[in-house]
């Protein structure tokens, strides 16, 4: 009885084991439970409506559940129908013979579906702000997701959910200003932790690949963090204005052509603020042409074109919250010659600061203001380092050129917006100019003046700068108010003639100069003197003083041939206008082009020849005149001399107009019509006679390169030209 009870018992087991293991291993099909899993999924989400068809039951009976599953179930959300490929849930045995009828999880398995459709099921079961803006970031694409929900007791979706599976040919648009296209990728998403792995797209028409970007959510907010790198990609500048004109106003950038490895990472909240970004990036740039219009590099590479061009350039940018350095280096061509350059970038919330070094030997260097000239295939090194503010000042902390033994160098030069100088701090200067003229000079600041010293400078183009200058009120300086001293041993006025011991002060008051007392002496030891005074009224009174005036007065085109003589110039100016008395005592000249020509035409070829020969001597020589802004009145001018006299008077229009009319005549002429002057005549100058014209009265107009000369005989002379000879000879 206990046998046959114990097999009856084991035959049992037997029998329960083979359907443990049947259901546990081969399962059941069945559509009795459908309508009870279908209205318990539709208890979690009522807006999804499922058909399952036949439905097969696998037994867990390790964990008290039955595994369901189903293919192809027809799942309908709203108007979209998801293409599922398999679909299962898990349920525990005892809610399945009871009325508790409880899903532990959800699994969901997808053909090729729509984006926008899963977003739509993922968001039925659990809205969040990253789905929506997934939404609506979101364009086209399909995916193969695998979904894994579990649920609690009381059917809400546990934190422990994941979603993997592949994304082909997504779209995205992120404020009309990053937009992607064909992006491939695969994905797994857990709370809050997100991995896109084997990514490739194409992010404003440039080709990118990552091997991974990870999404890590820590409340509301999302730290994102990966590598990307861009395929090399040519760009011209319609494409560069549509890719990068909503980020860069008018870029000046005409072709590019590079490719790129950065790593980066950003916070981004739920309200779509970025912040904390950093971008370490390599660049590999084959070549970029930049359009220039901030500096004028034309006037110091004269070859260059509108356009610079930078080639093999190997830049890495990292940026970090609100800091950027740009680091590179490569080639800098012009016409095609090839140089080097080096760069550093740093921008930051109060500054931009730079330094740049220039290896220059394939092209010619021009510096214009100090008469330099590097030829080509000459090596030079030029090193330019400072800074630009937030309020737009800048600063060189050094601006240095070293070839061979020629050595430039400023330090600590402060500018304003407008480019006007603020303070320099030092400039050393030891090289040879255009004219083989050895220039070296040295200037230092002390406090809030300047000493310049040196053994010489050829002050060449400085001076021609200063005469030709067409605003004479414009200054290079921004509130300057300083002392500068003067100390140079041998300084060159032009070419051939220098002074030496040049020494004195300039004191500066807003901008201009209030004072200054400079001397020196000619190698002839001739003095020179140039005085600058304001008086109390505000006048500036400018004097010059010298007993060789041969080098000044050379620069004039229209006198040549100026020997001898003593020159003092005088002029008082207030509000802008200035009032100028210049005289010349005991000089002779061999050649005026003007003077020629109206001797000529007035048949005086006598004192003509002279011109040419040892030249006509004057006793004196008086000009006054008046300048305001562009325009020069000429009051009156008055040269004497043994062998003729001058009287002028008329207006010089700056490179547009001469206009001057007077008399000249013969100096015996002159003597005959005083001397016929009772009791004064034999005073003055005797019982002398002469003989021809007593002169011509004389008009020169036209343009300043081209004036027209026109000559009359006079039968007498006006009270005022006999006065002026009167006075004269009085003097002398």
């Amino acid at each position: 009885m206990i046998k046959k009870s114990i097999k009856i018992l084991l035959s049992i087991l037997l029998l329960v084991f083979l359907i443990i293991f049947y259901l546990s291993s081969v399962g059941v099909k069945t559509e009795k439970f459908n309508e009870r899993i279908v209205n318990k999924i539709l208890q979690i989400n009522k807006k999804i409506n499922v058909n399952l068809g036949e439905v097969k039951f696998l037994l867990d009976p390790y964990n008290f559940t039955v595994n369901i599953a189903t293919k192809d179930p027809i799942v309908q959300l709203g108007d979209n129908k998801l293409e599922i490929k398999e679909l299962k849930t898990n349920i525990s045995l005892k809610s399945l013979f009871s009325k508790k009828f409880a899903v532990d999880d959800l699994q969901i398995s997808t053909k090729f579906i729509k984006i926008d459709n899963l977003i739509l099921l993922v968001r039925s079961f659990k809205s969040s702000t990253e789905l929506l803006l997934l939404n609506n970031f979101t364009k086209g694409g399909s995916l193969i997701a695998d979904i894994k929900l579990e649920f609690d007791e009381e059917g809400n979706i546990k934190k422990d959910y994941q979603i993997t599976g592949f994304i082909k040919n997504i779209k995205l648009n992120f404020l009309n200003k990053i937009k992607v296209n064909n992006l491939n990728f695969e994905f797994d998403i857990k709370k809050n932790k997100y991995s896109l792995e084997k990514i490739k797209g194409i992010v404003n028409e440039i080709k990118f690949s990552s091997i991974l970007i990870e999404i890590n959510q820590k409340k509301d907010n999302f730290f994102i963090r990966g590598k990307m790198l861009t395929d090399k990609k040519k760009l011209i500048r319609d494409k560069i204005d549509s890719i990068l004109g909503s980020f860069l106003k008018n870029p000046n950038i005409e072709k590019i052509k590079f490719s790129s490895e950065s790593d980066f990472s950003f916070n981004v909240n739920k309200k779509l603020k970025i912040n904390d970004v950093r971008i370490d990036s390599r660049i590999n740039l084959d070549q970029l042409l930049l359009k220039n219009n901030l500096i004028n590099l034309k006037s110091y590479l004269p070859n260059m074109d509108d356009v610079i061009n930078f080639e093999n350039q190997r830049v890495t940018v990292n940026y970090n919250k609100d800091k950027i350095n740009i680091k590179g280096n490569g080639e800098i061509l012009v016409k095609g010659k090839p140089d080097n350059i080096s760069y550093e970038v740093i921008r930051d919330k109060e500054k931009l600061t730079f330094n740049t070094k220039i290896n220059i030997k394939n092209n010619k260097l021009i510096i214009g203001f100090l008469d330099y000239e590097k030829k080509e295939n000459l090596e030079a090194s030029i090193n330019i380092k400072g800074n630009l503010k937030k309020n737009k000042k800048i600063n060189f902390d050094l601006i240095s050129l070293i070839e061979k033994d020629n050595k430039i160098s400023f330090k600590d030069i402060n500018l304003s917006k407008d480019f006007k100088l603020i303070s320099l701090h030092n400039f050393k200067f030891d090289y040879l100019n255009n004219k083989l003229i050895k220039n070296e000079l040295v200037l230092k600041k002390n406090n809030s003046n300047y000493s310049i010293e040196g053994e010489s400078f050829d002050a060449t183009t400085l001076i021609n700068k200063i005469m030709n200058s067409e605003d004479k009120n414009s200054s290079i300086f921004d509130s300057f108010n300083s002392e500068i001293s003067l100390k140079i041993n041998k300084t060159y006025i032009d070419e051939l003639n220098f002074i030496n011991n040049l020494s004195g002060r300039l004191n500066f008051k807003d901008n201009k100069i209030d004072n200054l007392d400079l001397s020196s002496f000619f190698p002839n030891n001739k003095k020179i003197n140039f005085l600058i005074k304001t008086n109390d009224k505000q006048e500036k009174i400018t004097k010059l003083f010298t007993d060789y005036p041969k080098p000044l007065i050379k620069r004039y085109d229209f006198i040549k041939g100026f020997e001898e003589g003593f020159l003092a110039y005088q002029s008082v100016k207030k509000n802008g206008v200035s009032n100028s008395l210049l005289t010349i005592e005991n000089f002779k000249i061999k050649e005026t082009p003007i003077f020629a020509k109206l001797l000529s035409l007035a048949s005086l070829q006598g004192i003509s020849d002279l011109l040419t020969g040892e030249g006509i001597r004057f006793d004196n020589f008086e000009m006054k005149f008046s300048n305001k802004k562009k325009l020069t009145t000429i009051e009156e001018m008055y040269a004497i001399g043994p062998a003729v006299s001058i009287l002028m008077e008329g207006y010089i229009e700056s490179k547009k107009k001469i206009s001057l009319r007077g008399t000249l005549v013969p100096a015996a002429t002159v003597n005959k019509i005083i001397a016929s002057i009772p009791l004064i005549g034999n005073i003055l100058v005797g019982k002398k006679t002469g003989e021809g014209v007593f002169g011509v009265s004389f008009k020169i107009k036209g343009p300043p390169k081209n004036p027209q000369t026109t000559v009359n005989p006079i039968k007498t002379l006006t009270p005022r030209f006999i006065i002026r000879t009167l006075e004269k000879i009085k003097k002398n």
